[in-house]
């Protein structure tokens, strides 16, 4: 009988240590669930840390005065509370209202190769983006898709704008544009939010999902990310290959919507002949000029200038792109740019919350103006490269009305 009660109890005990195990693994998985997704996000978008900037009294009063733009920001692809101003990552409605942001675009990358270069990457690495989805607890259907998770990051912006409807409105239309802009002359901080999407291997294959794209609110979407696609290669992928026969559809498609297209990552080839395709003027939403960063992230100068001629926009990033990423090395490639291309076709395309690590978040964007002041820059070249020249590029390319 003691032998029996001994194989009894000791039964009794692996089921206790069992039941105690499975208690501290999801405990450990609930506590991964909670802290991960923060602990990845200060990993990977970092501000170099810097004393105050000085702003000078000239400075700060004209930025007050300016309509501020930026071209990129990967702000949806993390679970940060961006109604609320965090002492990490780069983008938040409270800091978009310190740094006089009046445009926004919320560009939406969905698949990110593990490894990720500058150089080449190959379509079938292994993505980071999936994990990141399943730590952070995305519906399963974006695990597996990648036009889900167009549509779930464009549904946060949604659910931001209905939460905060003083602070953001998704543009859709030229109308949408015009009341943000109206209501921040007659005092309003609101900020006018554009969704763009960071490469059409979103779309897998369907034109139709480009529809789908459209009706959520989609009005930019970007060619190419880091590795080849459907539609043709990237400027870090393998083939380095011009439009497919799927990518001149998908153009034609998004010119018949209205979308406005974005060639940053895409090929020399793809840009080449995409300025030769297109019946509208295209921009490159985050970059750098060739001729001050000799790196693969860049295209050529003469590919800058051709994307100006076809009355294009050129958004100067923040990161490695400009290789020096101080905020002077910023000021000088926009110089640089603006030599190159011309004063109504360089903008910011900053990359925030991209995976970057930057010398300024969103609210510090005035020593952008200051710095541009003491270098001599006029007060014109100023209003545009800050904002104007994207105000004025969307309230003729989008569509007209909000249907």
């Amino acid at each position: 009988m003691k032998k029996k009660y001994h194989h009894r109890r000791t039964g009794r005990g692996w089921q206790l240590a069992l039941s105690i195990s499975s208690v501290f693994f999801m405990i450990a998985i609930g506590l991964t669930l909670i802290f991960a997704p923060e602990t990845i996000e200060k990993g990977t978008n970092q501000v170099i840390p810097h004393s105050p900037y000085p702003i000078s009294p000239e400075a700060s009063e004209l930025h007050q005065k300016l309509i501020v733009a930026d071209l990129h920001t990967d702000s949806l692809l993390w679970n940060r509370d961006i109604t609320k101003r965090a002492n990490y990552g780069h983008v938040d409605l409270p800091r978009l209202r310190e740094g006089n942001v009046a445009i926004q675009t919320f560009a939406v990358p969905t698949k990110s190769p593990r490894g990720q270069n500058n150089s080449r990457n190959d379509s079938d690495a292994a993505d980071g983006i999936t994990l990141l989805a399943m730590i952070q607890v995305w519906p399963p259907a974006t695990w597996n898709s990648l036009y889900e998770r167009a549509l779930y990051q464009a549904e946060k912006l949604h659910e931001i704008e209905q939460d905060s409807p003083d602070e953001l409105k998704i543009i859709r239309s030229q109308a949408d544009l015009e009341a943000v802009l109206k209501a921040r002359q007659q005092g309003s901080q609101q900020t006018a939010g554009l969704l763009a999407l960071e490469g059409a291997h979103a779309i897998e294959g369907s034109l139709d999902n480009l529809e789908g794209l459209h009706h959520a609110g989609y009005r930019m979407i970007g060619l190419h990310h880091f590795f080849d696609n459907r539609l043709g290669g990237s400027l870090h992928g393998v083939s380095g290959s011009r439009l497919s026969l799927f990518g001149r559809q998908a153009l034609s498609k998004m010119e018949a919507l209205n979308m406005i297209v974005d060639l940053a990552h895409s090929s020399e080839s793809v840009v080449d002949e995409v300025l030769k395709l297109a019946k509208r003027p295209v921009v490159i939403s985050h970059t750098g000029i060739l001729g001050t960063c000799d790196s693969p992230r860049n295209i050529s100068d003469d590919l800058i200038r051709r994307v100006a001629e076809k009355g294009g926009l050129i958004g100067v990033g923040f990161r490695d792109a400009i290789c020096d990423t101080s905020v002077e090395g910023i000021v000088n490639t926009l110089r640089y740019a603006i030599d190159l291309a011309g004063e109504d076709h360089i903008a910011l395309g900053s990359d925030f919350d991209g995976g970057t690590r930057v010398s300024l978040d969103t609210s510090e964007l005035a020593v952008l103006t200051d710095l541009m002041i003491r270098k001599g820059f006029t007060e014109t070249e100023i209003r545009k490269v800050m904002g104007e020249n994207v105000q004025k590029f969307l309230l003729k390319h989008l569509p007209k009305a909000t249907t």
